[in-house]
């Protein structure tokens, strides 16, 4: 059994922003949170096996992993540490996005942490999905409904552990804090500061209105480069 804790925002904002696809999340962040226009998102291509799932929306439970080196840690500690990082991850604000950094250097990815296994049980305690870039495997045995967004594909776990939980991690670009906001789906994904993140859902409709007269032209037989102009002009009147 998780134990979840009532998050920071109400689970209607969280189910708000669950509505639109992460691209459209992005671009309404540029209106309410500019200054963060360059951060907070990942900018390295991640496999999704799993497009067709949709947008996750969750706060982050943060791990690094390593595969290459054996863990140093005796068997009973090993042990030890395992129930330790599951009681991590089943607790808390939820519901619970997995943010995992590979930190085996040039061999990142080498040993895959996630799989048939991994993807069941943290689903079980509350996670609605991974982002990482290491590997992940067992791709037809792999829980269902359960998003990933991970750097490569590969077949065996080698000497895959949690190095350390709970601390800031680095994934694809993106920097992640535990308990931070983040919204994914086959694209990428983007941290939410949680002070906008009630804001986002009206920005993103905002920014549909604005495309909407382009988008009309761009796809009329009738197209022409004036209406184009006068399109670009209706669009920019719109706030």
């Amino acid at each position: 059994m998780t134990n979840t804790a009532t998050g920071p925002l109400p689970a209607s904002v969280l189910e708000a922003l669950g509505r639109y696809d992460t691209p459209t999340i992005c671009n309404a962040m540029e209106i309410v949170a500019p200054e963060r226009r360059l951060i907070g998102y990942t900018t390295k291509q991640l496999v999704c096996p799993f497009p067709d799932l949709p947008p996750i929306v969750g706060y982050a439970r943060t791990v690094a992993i390593r595969s290459v080196l054996k863990s140093s840690l005796p068997a009973e500690e090993q042990s030890k540490r395992r129930i330790e990082y599951y009681e991590y991850v089943g607790t808390g604000h939820g519901p619970r996005i997995s943010v995992i950094q590979d930190i085996d250097g040039p061999d990142v990815g080498y040993g895959a942490f996630w799989g048939e296994v991994q993807s069941n049980v943290h689903k079980a305690l509350g996670c609605l999905g991974v982002i990482t870039d290491g590997s992940i495997r067992d791709i037809p045995q792999w829980a269902p409904g359960f998003q990933a967004l991970a750097g490569s594909i590969g077949p065996s776990h080698a000497w895959v552990h949690a190095e350390s939980f709970g601390g800031e991690v680095r994934v694809a670009g993106m920097t992640v804090r535990s308990d931070d906001l983040i919204h994914a789906d086959r694209h990428g994904a983007i941290v939410i500061p949680l002070d906008v993140a009630a804001k986002l859902p009206e920005a993103a409709e905002l920014c549909g209105r604005r495309e909407t007269p382009i988008l009309e032209i761009a796809r009329s037989p009738d197209f022409s480069l004036e209406k184009l102009k006068a399109a670009l002009k209706r669009s920019a009147e719109i706030h």
